[in-house]
């Protein structure tokens, strides 16, 4: 999830799970915060800037435009990349401090585990099945929902649009794995063993990386999901006890919603 200071326009640094939802798709929303929260401060500045960085208005389904309430904004593709890195970097050194802090504490004779010690970077051959069996499970629940739940798929395919559109094919990559590796540090690697490992541990890692999705556009219904995506990624660190399976698990489905997003509005736009 030593004090890290953060830049007032990314707003809360936590605000992370996980991810942004289309009906196809399921993507990382890190850095999302970043890019929506400066519009909250100063929207027509947030527009003039989205002008020259390259960023583009984008017309609701009424026809609306520019300062219409409903209008919507294509954040740069250098704005997304920067947001991502900023984010991401902030958010792995938290992870970072706290499995330092509680290494140092526990060394010390201190009641507080030590989260190195609880969650490391070993890896074994089973734990590929553990990541597949992860990759499968998220990306099919994901998909039955997104067809199902209205209320989710509107908001998430929102905020996709808004994130991923400049991208080029080779950032998905980027913004998939970056994202992943970092959330993974902070609340399987660092959050989750400070509260023990545990079914509770796992429960109060999770309800926190979920309601921290929350705002900005992200409504319950996201936050919901994030919490039970938290909850598959923190029972397969118990079981694995090692932070590449959340890692690479989180990653993968990111990469894996990412490119159906690009798929399916290409596919879409060509009709």
């Amino acid at each position: 999830m030593a004090t890290v200071s953060l830049p007032r326009n990314c707003g809360c640094l936590l605000n992370s799970v996980d991810f942004l939802h289309t009906r196809t798709t399921y993507y990382p929303s890190t850095f999302i915060t970043c890019l929506t929260s400066r519009r909250r401060y100063s929207r027509c500045s947030f527009a003039k800037n989205s002008k020259k960085n390259g960023g583009e208005a984008v017309r609701d389904e009424a026809g609306n435009e520019g300062g219409e309430k409903n209008s919507k904004f294509i954040a740069s593709r250098s704005g997304v990349l920067q947001a991502c890195t900023i984010t991401s970097a902030l958010i792995a050194a938290l992870g970072v401090a706290i499995r330092q802090v509680s290494h140092v504490a526990s060394a010390e004779g201190l009641p507080i585990l030590d989260c190195s010690s609880q969650v490391s970077f070993g890896f074994e051959m089973w734990h590929l099945e553990l990541i597949t069996g992860l990759v499968v499970f998220i990306s099919s629940s994901r998909y039955l929902l997104l067809n199902t739940w209205t209320d989710f798929a509107d908001s998430s395919q929102a905020a996709n649009l808004q994130v991923l559109s400049s991208l080029q094919p080779l950032d998905y990559m980027f913004v998939a794995f970056l994202p992943g590796i970092s959330e993974e540090l902070l609340f399987r690697g660092a959050i989750l063993p400070l509260f023990g490992m545990n079914l509770n541990g796992v429960g109060v890692a999770a309800l926190i990386f979920g309601v921290l999705h929350l705002g900005n556009g992200r409504k319950s219904s996201f936050a919901i999901w994030a919490t039970f995506v938290g909850l598959a990624y923190g029972y397969a660190t118990i079981l694995s006890s090692s932070l590449v399976v959340p890692m690479a698990s989180h990653a993968l489905n990111n990469l894996i919603g990412g490119l159906l997003w690009r798929y399916t509005s290409n596919a879409s736009s060509q009709k």
